[in-house]
C-alpha cells in the first residue's frame, strides 16, 4: 500500500477563502441575446462569480461547507461562504437557471445539488449559518433536479466524454444528493435512468482512456454510479462483465506542464479516479482496488503544492473527496 499524506484542513480553508475572494480571472460561459445582454460575471452569478468560472465556485463553497463541517473553524471562510449563500443571491442563481435551462448541464447540476445537501448536514449537525445556507439553497437543488429528470428522459446515449459533460459522474452527484435531501421521487426517477443508460454496458475498453485533457475517467465514473444505483448481488457481476481488467484504468498520470489549464486535468483525474476506486472497493470489499487508489491518490495530491489558480481555483474539491472517500 503507498503511504499519503493528507493535506492539512488549514489548506483547504485557504484556498477556499482565497477563491471565494478572487473575481479575475473569470471564464465566462453565457449565451448573449443582444448587446444588452453582455454582463460582467457578478450580474450574472450574483453568488458563483468568483473562483475562475461557475461550476469551480459552486463546488469551492461545497468544499468550505465540508471544511466548516468538520468542526474547524475560519471566520474569513465563514463569512465569505455567508456572504454570497443568502436567500437573494442564490435567489437569483435560480432565476438564471430556469432561464438557462441547459446551462452548466450536468456537471455545475451536480456540484449546486451537492452544495445543497452539505448545507443541510452541516444544519442538521447544529450550524446555525448552515441552517440559512440550507434554506437558500433548497430551490437550487430543486432546481437542478427539476431540470436533470426531464433531461435524462430525453436523452437516448450517454456522453462518454472525460470532462465536465460526462453523464455519468454528473448523475451519481445528482442521485447521492437526492438521497441525501430526501428528494425521493427525483432519486427513483434517477436510478432508472442509470440502469437504462448503463445495466446493460459490457466490456469498457479502459485501455483506450485517458485523452489528453481528461480529468474524468469514463470507465470508473460509470462504475461509481452503478455502484450507489445497484444492490451488491448485482453490483459485482455487472462490474466483472463491465470492467474485467480494472488494473488498465489504475495508473497514475504525469502532468508535463502543470501551467497549461488543460493539462493539468490529469491531475485531477488521478484524484477522480482514486475516490471512485475507494467507493468501489468498499462496495466490492476489494482491498486491491483500494490499493490502486491509495497509488493514484499519492500522485494526486502531490499536485496541489502547485499553487497557479489554474489549479488551485478547482483540486483541492478532487483532492478532499477522495481523501474522504478514503
Amino acid at each position: 500500500m503507498t503511504e499519503t499524506s493528507p493535506l492539512p484542513i488549514t489548506r483547504y480553508a485557504s484556498v477556499v477563502a482565497t477563491n471565494l475572494a478572487t473575481p479575475w480571472p473569470y471564464h465566462l460561459v453565457h449565451l448573449a441575446t443582444g448587446p444588452d445582454d453582455v454582463r460582467p460575471p457578478a450580474d450574472l452569478y450574483p453568488a458563483f462569480h468568483t473562483s475562475f468560472d461557475w461550476h469551480s465556485c459552486v463546488h469551492m463553497h461545497w468544499l468550505g461547507v465540508e471544511v466548516l463541517r468538520t468542526g474547524h473553524e475560519d471566520t474569513v471562510l465563514r463569512a465569505r461562504i455567508d456572504a454570497n449563500l443568502t436567500a437573494e443571491r442564490v435567489g437569483g442563481e435560480v432565476a438564471y437557471l430556469r432561464a438557462h435551462p441547459a446551462f452548466e448541464r450536468p456537471y455545475g447540476w451536480a456540484w449546486a445539488a451537492r452544495l445543497a445537501a452539505s448545507c443541510r448536514a452541516a444544519a442538521d449537525a447544529g450550524d446555525e449559518d448552515a441552517a440559512r445556507w440550507a434554506d437558500a439553497t433548497a430551490p437550487l437543488a430543486d432546481t437542478v433536479l427539476d431540470l436533470a429528470v426531464p433531461w435524462l428522459a430525453r436523452i437516448e446515449h450517454p456522453v462518454r466524454h472525460g470532462v465536465h459533460s460526462n453523464t455519468a459522474f454528473g448523475l451519481a452527484l445528482l442521485l447521492t444528493a437526492a438521497d441525501d435531501l430526501g428528494r425521493t421521487a427525483a432519486a427513483r426517477a434517477l436510478r432508472t435512468h442509470a440502469r437504462r443508460l448503463y445495466g446493460t454496458d459490457r466490456d469498457w475498453p479502459a485501455r483506450w482512456e485517458r485523452s489528453g485533457h481528461d480529468f474524468l475517467s469514463p470507465g470508473l465514473a460509470e462504475a461509481d454510479l452503478m455502484a450507489r444505483v445497484l444492490p451488491a448481488d448485482e453490483l459485482r457481476p455487472w462490474f466483472t462483465a463491465f470492467l474485467p481488467r480494472p488494473g488498465e484504468a489504475t495508473s497514475p498520470a504525469r502532468v508535463v506542464d502543470p501551467t497549461d489549464g488543460h493539462a493539468v486535468h490529469l491531475d485531477g483525474l488521478n484524484l477522480s479516479r482514486a475516490g471512485a476506486l475507494f467507493r468501489l472497493a468498499r462496495a466490492l470489499d476489494d482491498p486491491s482496488l483500494r490499493d490502486a487508489g491509495d497509488r493514484l491518490l499519492a500522485a494526486g495530491l502531490a499536485s496541489l503544492d502547485n499553487e497557479d489558480f489554474v489549479a488551485t481555483h478547482w483540486l483541492a474539491s478532487f483532492a478532499w473527496d477522495a481523501t474522504t472517500s478514503r
